[in-house]
């Protein structure tokens, strides 16, 4: 499956799709310990577009949880006293 049709997908349909490859890949394994070796290249496949899916799944949690709970910008830490205590003594 392409990588922009995957992108075009809504949750719940990624969801399906990811389970329509596990149940494929399943399949193809279970006739493989049968003996059957049809299909054996499909196998790859069907886990890189499982990994696909569940990488564009993480980037959608992500980018909401970014949404929800924006960053704060860090803001300069207050300066170290101990260089004005030295200095003080010095002088």
């Amino acid at each position: 499956m392409e990588l922009t049709k995957i992108r075009s997908l809504s949750d719940e349909e990624l969801k399906t799709e990811q389970a329509k490859a596990g149940e494929q890949i399943f399949r193809i394994r279970f006739q493989k310990s049968l003996g059957n070796q049809e299909g054996i290249k499909k196998l790859r496949v069907l886990k890189t577009d499982i990994a696909r899916i569940k990488t564009i799944a993480r980037e959608r949690t992500l980018s909401a949880e970014r949404e929800a709970n924006p960053v704060v910008k860090n803001v300069a830490p207050a300066k170290s006293t101990r260089t004005a205590r030295k200095n003080a003594k010095k002088g």
